[in-house]
């Protein structure tokens, strides 16, 4: 489906269009020219190059070594721009001490003899300098102590920042004399300690995660812009880089995390056994009537009364039942009973039209092949007609459109119900909010029907004209759907969730040729040149190996909505063709 960008392009945006909208916009930003993919594929091969990139501005900014640079960005998440923040903010002295840095300025001028004894303060043995090793803060202890301390706190899992033994010191240990300590007795924990150190990295990074395909395909993707945003990892997988789950905007994820589970853990189907079965007051398993009688009897032989749910005699007449009259009306039960039914009631509304969106969704992708068949003969005639981009236009517009459509319904279950939003609005608010979703759902509703029913249309059987006439209802109601895909997004982000008080439900902005696939990071290596060995008491105790890389680096926050950056953005990505999430019900 790459080639369906060609053409027609002119129906779906205008750069004096993209101008207006920015134009208009209550903030003072410019226009910039479009650019490139603005999320990155970390691969095996690339990963020293994205962590040299974060690494390399520190460095140069604050004229550190490696390691250091390392320290500081991993005690700031890697944010390398909220590390300058602090150094701007606090200077340079604090923010050292704060990271545990210690950097020196002149080593000993006159170092110990090599084989001169010197007392480690932790074993009070005399060991000779040269199997000692002095960190960055000065403190000097024998290699033996520095090894079993090491050990110890990379099995504590605490490899990203080990401090020196001393007491009251906060500095970090170099990670290049750790390594080098440990390989030389535990090689197998020098490479658990290195890929502690890669692995939280990721963990601790907000703009770096790992794909989560299945199997895993061993990449990472790097955000530039927004967290939350919809990416394609050059493996194939569409997902929320927020929650890691399917790609399912305009649902929170929030949102989608309760529908999933809603549709998974069987939560109707209790709601059905409460509202068409007793439980039985003997065994307490749900009994179902099938007949006029008020005396039931579960199979475990208890008689009890369908009315209250009593236990009751086998005796009865058409006036009452042996031992038990209740004639008492009792308004809790009625009112949980048909809360219950109403509830179930409102969710199958929904789960219904979101199940119907998803099903065509899958019929009309069945219907790629089919139509590139019509297009083939369509081309062999003998006509003016040449250009048939505008059919693949409007599929892939049909594609993304159905599935915005599919996760809409899970979106207005949560945002109408009281389950997540029953303090923020009235109940008359509650109804204006929801009449204007629901208009500007039908009115994208109506337009995807229209647009599937002109491209299922046997248009390689028709005369010219009547080709024609299809090719300007597609190309019009592809440009429609787009431009109400657009407004139900706007509505969303600024009429809905924009006026809550609670901002925790955010969703990835529309771009409207569907979800942008990240592009691969290029390979380059740096060389590793502007590190120095640590320090030590003696001249060959502790020497220091080239420093492994740790992770790969992050980017710049964007201060805009997400409103506005939607709109920015729309111009940016690649179709969405990924089926809207199908909840397996298999295991209910």
């Amino acid at each position: 489906m790459e080639d369906c960008l060609v053409s027609d392009e002119e129906y779906y945006y205008s750069d004096q269009d993209s101008l207006d909208v920015i134009e208009n916009e209550d903030c003072d930003l410019q226009w910039i020219p479009p650019k490139g993919a603005t999320t990155k594929v970390i691969t095996k091969e690339s990963l020293l190059t994205a962590q040299k990139e974060d690494l390399r501005r520190v460095m140069d900014m604050l004229f550190l070594r490696e390691h250091h640079a390392r320290t500081l960005l991993i005690h700031h998440r890697w944010d390398v721009d909220r590390l300058f923040a602090v150094y701007v903010d606090k200077g340079k002295s604090w923010l050292f001490a704060e990271a545990g840095v210690t950097v020196v300025e002149h080593h000993d001028l006159d170092p110990s003899p090599p084989n001169s004894p010197l007392m480690c303060a932790i074993c009070i043995e005399d060991v000779p300098s040269n199997e000692t090793t002095k960190m960055d803060c000065g403190h000097c202890f024998c290699n033996t102590c520095w090894t079993e301390h090491f050990v110890v706190k990379i099995n504590e899992g605490q490899s990203k920042r080990i401090r020196c033994m001393a007491h009251k010191c906060n500095a970090i240990c170099d990670e290049a004399v750790v390594r080098n300590l440990v390989s030389k007795r535990h090689p197998q924990l020098a490479e658990k300690f290195d890929r502690f150190l890669l692995e939280s990295y990721i963990e601790d990074n907000k703009r770096v995660k790992w794909c989560p395909s299945t199997p895993h395909c061993g990449n990472a993707i790097r955000v530039e812009d927004d967290q939350f945003c919809e990416i394609e990892c050059s493996c194939g997988l569409q997902f929320c880089f927020s929650c890691l789950s399917q790609a399912h905007s305009p649902c929170s994820c929030l949102m989608w995390e309760l529908w999933a589970k809603k549709c998974r853990d069987e939560s109707e189907t209790v709601n059905w056994i409460t509202v068409h079965t007793k439980p039985c007051p003997k065994c307490h398993k749900p009994v179902e009537k099938n007949g006029g009688c008020n005396l039931v009897s579960c199979i475990c032989g208890q008689a009890f009364c369908w009315l209250c749910g009593g236990a009751t005699g086998r005796n009865h007449t058409w006036s009452s039942i042996a031992g038990h009259s209740c004639g008492r009306y009792k308004e809790d039960k009625e009112k949980n009973a048909e809360r219950a039914k109403r509830d179930l009631y409102r969710y199958m509304h929904y789960h219904n039209r979101y199940k119907a969106h998803t099903d065509s969704f899958k019929l009309e992708s069945n219907l790629e092949e089919s139509i590139q068949k019509k297009v083939s003969i369509s081309e062999e005639k003998d006509s003016n007609l040449r250009d048939f981009s505008w059919v693949n236009n409007g599929l892939s517009r049909l594609f993304r459109s159905r599935r915005v459509l599919s996760y809409s319904y899970p979106f207005a279950f949560y945002m109408f119900g009281e389950e997540l939003f029953k303090d923020e609005m009235t109940k008359e608010e509650r109804e204006i909010k929801q009449n204007l979703f629901e208009d500007q759902q039908q009115q994208l509703e109506e337009n995807v029907e229209k647009l599937s029913k002109c491209l299922e249309s046997p248009f390689d059987q028709y005369s010219e004209n009547e080709v024609m006439d299809i090719r300007m209802q597609v190309i019009n109601l592809s440009a429609v759907t787009d431009t109400l895909c657009q407004k139900m997004y706007d509505c969303i982000e600024t009429d809905l969730l924009g006026s809550l008080q609670l901002g925790i439900h955010n969703i990835a902005p529309y771009k409207s040729k569907g979800i942008e696939k990240a592009s691969d990071l290029p390979v380059s290596w740096v060389n590793n040149a502007d590190k120095g060995p640590a320090l030590h008491c003696g001249t060959s105790g502790g020497s220091t190996e080239l420093e492994q890389p740790s992770g790969f680096g992050s980017s710049d926050e964007s201060g805009c909505s997400s409103r506005k950056r939607a709109r920015k953005e729309g111009l940016g990505g690649g179709f969405d063709l990924n089926l809207p999430a199908e909840v397996d019900r298999s295991d209910s």
